[in-house]
């Protein structure tokens, strides 16, 4: 069986296309909800980010502070380097258990950071959705009820879409202009046929 990572920046639209991935019968892990429940229900994820953040990163009800959390890694690179270093290795285990499970045709790995954390180097190719800045902003601001600055600043910190792209095995252009099902599909047909 194969795997395959797919990425793209803030607003290109990485869910949807995976949305259709999932209707053609491919098993697809979301990194970031997944990352999200591990730090809710990983006892040794929790103490360890108990033990960088203080008790304060978690409530009463064994919930992530997630506004807490947030305020102190993404005003300290320090942090933010060290909360990566101990959710991330937690997401790539989780993400290999869950993958020996999977009976489908191959299976996807979403992530926005795939290139940012090496973890393009286990897969067997990588599937970029792409789009015009103006679009991801917009997609950004829409979902996210978030200011232009602040979407803007936020894809400002991720890698470069153009530098994601040159990397990519496969592209799937996500303008809003293009039919994103034969792209898709095209893929899809590629990989079972390779």
């Amino acid at each position: 069986m194969k795997h395959l990572a797919i990425t793209g920046n803030l607003g290109s639209g990485k869910t949807t296309v995976c949305k259709i991935f999932e209707i053609l019968g491919i098993a697809v892990y979301y990194s970031d909800s997944r990352a999200k429940m591990l730090m809710y229900k990983s006892v040794e994820l929790k103490n360890s980010i108990k033990s960088l953040l203080g008790k304060e990163a978690y409530h009463r009800n064994g919930r992530p502070n997630r506004a807490y959390i947030a305020s102190k890694i993404f005003n300290d690179p320090t942090l933010l380097q060290s909360m990566n270093a101990l959710v991330h290795p937690a997401v790539a285990d989780d993400y290999l258990n869950w993958r020996n499970q999977q009976k489908s045709a191959f299976t996807l790995q979403e992530s926005a950071l795939t290139f940012e954390i090496n973890a393009d180097k286990r897969m067997d190719a990588v599937i970029v959705v792409h789009a015009p800045l103006e679009v991801l902003i917009s997609r950004g601001m829409l979902r996210d009820g978030a200011s232009r600055g602040s979407i803007e600043a936020r894809l400002n910190k991720q890698m470069k879409q153009e530098l994601k792209m040159e990397r990519a095995d496969y592209l799937i252009n996500n303008d809003g202009q293009t039919a994103l099902i034969p792209q898709v599909y095209a893929i899809y047909r590629s990989i079972i046929n390779s």
